[in-house]
C-alpha cells in the first residue's frame, strides 16, 4: 500500500502512523466481535429471567433492577453510559 492509500484509509500522514492505525483498528474490530458475542449472551441470559419470573406471574421486566444497571453503568463510564445501558436494556428486553 502506498502512502496515498494509507492515508486515504487511515487519514495518517506517514507510513508508521498508517500502520499503528491500521493494527489498531484490527484490535477494536476484535474488540468489536467480542462486545457483540457478548451482547447476544446478555441477551439470551436476560430472556432466561424473564421467562422464570413470567412463569412465576411475575412481571417482565424489573424496574428496580434497571435502576441499578443504569447507576452501575452510569459509574462506570460517566454520563454516556446511561444511554449505552438504556439500549443494552432495551435490547435484552426482547419482543413483546
Amino acid at each position: 500500500m502506498t502512502l496515498t492509500e494509507n492515508t486515504e484509509n487511515t487519514g495518517a500522514r506517514t507510513d508508521e502512523a498508517a500502520t499503528l492505525i491500521g493494527d489498531a483498528r484490527e484490535r477494536i474490530d476484535t474488540l468489536d466481535d467480542r462486545i457483540i458475542g457478548l451482547v447476544q449472551e446478555r441477551m439470551a441470559v436476560s430472556a432466561v429471567i424473564q421467562d422464570a419470573r413470567i412463569t412465576s406471574g411475575g412481571r417482565r421486566v424489573n424496574l428496580s433492577r434497571e435502576m441499578d444497571i443504569l447507576s452501575r453503568y452510569s459509574d462506570a463510564l460517566g454520563k454516556p453510559g446511561t444511554p449505552l445501558a438504556m439500549t443494552l436494556l432495551e435490547l435484552c428486553r426482547g419482543r413483546i
